[in-house]
């Protein structure tokens, strides 16, 4: 059977800042997240387009419904589209704009459909459909936070995506597993999902692990960072200096000395 996406290539170069290479035949095209690229030979093109350019958003009315799904979330209206117009194989590359890992997956692999936080996708093959998909449950929707809105990858071919930190990989043979909400990169369709209460009332105040779980139960894959953006930039502004200038000798008693007299 024929694919509906473009058959790309790819290398994934690096170790804990990863970017991916995908190659491209004349006419092969790769979509991707604006600023995902971080470069590209001479015969690849890039054009700004409204929709991910699959089948289901062909047509003005097809793309501008999917860009409209894509605004009332907070992502941009437009894709990026990095097309082959060379007579030999090209090259272009992305990387997330954090530390991390970057796996590729054959949708084909896992039965079509990957469902992902939604600033987990990096870039896929041209004809992979890329929607907003909102968690039907009120649980969820109010106490989800990142985990609320969610994306759909839906095609048969290779799809890029990106965790932060170190990826983990589970298997659920009709199981259950709680987890961070921002610590979810993504699962298989296979998959139900749901926020649930993080314990007692003692535990969600003084715990440390947040109000909230995400609860994951099924039979499929579910893919894990250890180390989530949001939480990656609380400890950055949480050791930043002040704004009056530099903390010298944060973490020593003569710091701490300092502090007390200039009034922090």
């Amino acid at each position: 059977m024929r694919k509906q996406c473009h058959e790309v290539d790819y290398e994934i170069i690096g170790e804990s800042m990863q970017l991916v290479e995908v190659e491209l035949d004349p006419g092969e095209t790769v979509i991707a997240e604006a600023g995902a690229m971080t470069y590209m030979e001479s015969g690849i093109q890039f054009e700004a387009r409204m929709g991910d350019g699959s089948a289901v958003e062909s047509g003005f009315f097809g793309s501008l419904l999917g860009a409209g799904k894509r605004m009332l979330t907070g992502e941009s209206l437009f894709m990026t589209h990095f097309s082959n117009h060379g007579h030999s194989k090209q090259r272009v590359s992305f990387a997330a704009p954090y530390p991390g890992t970057i796996l590729a997956i054959d949708l084909d692999d896992v039965g079509g459909e990957l469902i992902l936080q939604k600033d987990s996708f990096l870039a896929a093959a041209l004809g992979t459909r890329v929607s907003m998909k909102f968690n039907k449950r009120l649980g969820a929707g109010f106490f989800g936070g990142e985990g609320f809105i969610l994306q759909s990858l839906q095609g048969d071919g290779m799809a890029f995506i990106h965790a932060g930190g170190t990826l983990i990989r589970k298997e659920l043979r009709d199981e259950k597993l709680r987890v961070d909400t921002g610590c979810l990169v993504g699962f298989t369709a296979g998959i139900d999902y749901d926020i649930q209460r993080a314990g007692s009332l003692k535990s969600m105040l003084f715990g440390g692990e947040g109000l909230f779980l995400a609860t994951l139960e099924g039979h499929g894959t579910v893919w894990l960072q250890s180390l989530p953006f949001s939480r990656m930039a609380d400890r950055i502004i949480a050791h930043a200096p002040s704004a009056g200038g530099s903390d010298r000798g944060e973490g020593s008693v003569l710091g701490g000395i300092g502090r007390m007299f200039d009034g922090r």
